[in-house]
């Protein structure tokens, strides 16, 4: 942003000015500061369930801040190829797959895709991810597991582009905000790097369901 722009920003809270930026324009700013955040504290940590924990508990979302995967019953989902490979496994090897709504109090933050190597986990691990909504995360967590990022991509970008060479109070956009945001694919090793599941999660607009 230059010094005109900054200038007639600080004037406009005084005085008010002819060229200052909507309202709109600056919840968008806002909005995307918001998105570019969780996206970094994604790509900074391993479990994508603690960092929605963290989300939630820091913007008031529920209290007490758990998330709890809600299983989506029937769902089934054929691997990506691209994806097989990623666990280093051949064509016959099995694999489970489990569809789940990570959820924290009533919003519903993140939908995920996730297949795994049963054979790489402990019998206990695929009893409680068959038979429990506990979060994948929170399940293999003794694996010591890390998280290696594939994809981290925004589905909706809240300013269109060009946005910062035109005035800000042209920018004006009645478009709801979507329901996905933001999507991430990944692989989990194990702590001897052996890949042991592969995600794709779908971030949605329940992310922003705070006061603001």
């Amino acid at each position: 942003m230059n010094l005109r722009r900054v200038a007639c920003l600080a004037s406009a809270l005084l005085a008010g000015c002819a060229t200052a930026p909507s309202r709109d324009y600056v919840q968008r700013v806002e909005t995307l500061a918001l998105l570019q955040t969780f996206n970094a504290d994604l790509l900074g940590h391993d479990s994508a369930t603690l960092t929605l924990e963290r989300w939630c508990g820091e913007h008031r979302l529920a209290d007490p801040a758990r998330i709890v995967a809600h299983r989506v019953a029937g769902a089934d989902k054929p691997m990506p190829a691209e994806l097989r490979a990623q666990l280093r496994i051949g064509a016959d090897e099995p694999l489970r797959y489990r569809r789940v709504q990570l959820a924290c109090g009533e919003h519903v933050l993140s939908e995920a895709d996730n297949w795994y190597v049963p054979a790489r986990l402990s019998a206990d691990m695929n009893r409680r991810l068959d038979e429990t909504e506990e979060p994948f995360g929170k399940v293999v967590k003794p694996l010591g597991f890390t998280r290696h990022t594939l994809l981290a991509m925004l589905l909706w970008n809240p300013l269109p582009a060009g946005w910062e060479l035109a005035p800000p109070r042209a920018l004006r956009d009645e478009t709801p905000v979507p329901h996905e945001l933001l999507r991430h694919q990944a692989v989990l090793v194990d702590a001897a790097q052996v890949p042991f599941s592969v995600v794709v999660e779908t971030y949605t607009s329940e992310l922003l369901a705070f006061p603001r």
